[in-house]
């Protein structure tokens, strides 16, 4: 199966994006990550610094590959990885009861605590992932080929970010309803 190259270079631009913006979080606040990263306690102790560190670096690195063809294949496929990564440890936590902790997804700065909804968002993620690194087909791209990967891409961000709001309000929107 290929695509129009116009639909995987959207696709993995989005997706570039949203891990640069996750690494910046886990850059800027390292020792917030650390503590986020032992509060799932799924790590030995002993482990959880050196994953802390590592893992912004591996997220930027992805975002970096996702934007140039011929590390975009990869890259997709890393980041499918890593991105069911994150859900097979938010469903391990919610498997445990765990519902109030933070899942560390929006920064420091912006409390979100684990719910189902956030494994559907992780899935649509890895959807992403993989359109993105699925064959395109060769054509040359004009300049309103240019525009429409931009706009499709910013598309696909501007849903993300109305969706993670929301996910992240959910317990405030839940609470002034009453349930």
């Amino acid at each position: 199966m290929t695509l129009d190259p116009i639909i995987s270079i959207a696709g993995a631009l989005a997706l570039a994006v949203i891990l640069a913006s996750a690494a910046l979080h886990k850059l800027q606040a390292p020792a917030w990550f650390e503590r986020q990263l032992d509060a799932y306690q799924l790590l030995p102790t002993s482990l959880t610094t050196v994953t802390a560190r590592a893992l912004p670096v591996l997220e930027g690195a992805l975002a970096l590959g996702l934007l140039f063809q011929p590390s975009r294949v990869t890259s997709a496929i890393l980041a499918a990885g890593l991105l069911a990564l994150y859900a097979l440890a938010m469903t391990t936590n919610l498997l445990r009861g765990r519902h109030d902790l933070d899942c560390g997804c929006a920064g420091p700065n912006s409390q979100q605590p684990l719910h189902p909804l956030l494994l559907i968002r992780n899935g649509l993620l890895i959807a992403l992932a993989i359109l993105a690194g699925l064959p395109a087909a060769e054509r040359t791209l004009g300049l309103f080929d240019g525009f429409v990967v931009l706009a499709a891409g910013a598309a696909t961000l501007l849903i993300y970010a109305a969706t993670d709001a929301l996910l992240a309000n959910r317990p405030r929107l839940l609470a002034l309803t009453g349930r």
